[in-house]
């Protein structure tokens, strides 16, 4: 174990030899070429290249150089550790209100993921983030422990223009919050008069505001006291599978919203 992290380290120290093996994983470069590629002058290849071949990761075909295929493991090994540490800090801060035990996709796919924060200037970013992919979207699906009413009157008003469809599985405690909410309840209500809309009602609770904007996957994350603090969203087919599975099963132990539930 001591001499594999001492070759971790020998890699964490320079960037260089990172981005060195990597490229040779890919494939035979010559020393001007791996100079072009990495800005490294022909004075560190050298050494970087000695350091690679005394430890077989990388073996001299004529002028070019390549790696081994335990080169090629360390590379991919070395890759996968990257994405994960670059995804790990892109999470950070908002790992806390991840609901992690309702996400069963590997976090490795939230890798791309677009994080909107609010600001003092923009209090409203992660609302109006989802509110935009909705008014580009022509197929939306929600479920969610809360009805939010600018993405409701974004559903409304593209559904009631034709130009879209809505779906939506909501929580008994959403339902019951609207007899405090007359404004949102009546349009609900005007969306759900429409053929291309439907909803129903889910008697156990749902811990995730999530929707589905054709092809993008977007959750409002909140911490304990309901907090709006960030939303995050994706468009990667694994976690889209996840949020499409999700809601059927959502669907499928549902009841049809009714309109006496409402009032």
């Amino acid at each position: 174990m001591e001499s594999a992290l001492e070759d971790v380290e020998f890699l964490a120290r320079s960037p260089n030899r990172v981005e060195v093996l990597c490229l040779l994983a890919g494939g035979r470069h010559t020393r001007t070429a791996l100079a072009e590629e990495t800005g490294a002058s022909q004075a560190t290849l050298g050494r970087i290249l000695t350091d690679f071949q005394e430890r077989a990761w990388v073996r001299r075909a004529g002028s070019e150089y390549v790696a081994t295929a335990t080169g090629r493991l360390v590379a991919s090994a070395l890759s996968d550790l990257l994405d994960s540490l670059e995804t790990e800090r892109e999470l950070r801060d908002i790992v806390d209100y991840l609901p992690t035990h309702a996400m069963d996709f590997d976090l490795g796919h939230l890798q791309d993921a677009t994080i909107t924060f609010p600001s003092e200037t923009r209090p409203d970013a992660p609302v109006k983030r989802v509110v935009d992919l909705i008014r580009d979207a022509e197929d939306v699906t929600v479920f969610s422990h809360a009805f939010n009413e600018r993405s409701l009157a974004a559903v409304h008003d593209r559904v009631t223009a034709g130009d879209a469809t809505f779906r939506a599985v909501f929580s008994e405690h959403a339902v019951d919050a609207l007899a405090d909410a007359p404004d949102l309840r009546a349009r609900l209500e005007g969306l759900l008069a429409h053929d291309a809309a439907d909803a129903r009602v889910h008697g156990e609770g749902i811990p995730l505001a999530v929707t589905i904007a054709d092809e993008t996957v977007h959750m409002l994350l909140r911490d304990e006291n309901g907090v709006l603090q960030a939303s995050l969203d994706t468009d990667d087919d694994a976690v889209r599978a996840w949020a499409s599975d999700t809601f059927d099963h959502y669907w499928r132990s549902a009841a049809p919203l009714e309109k006496s539930a409402l009032e």
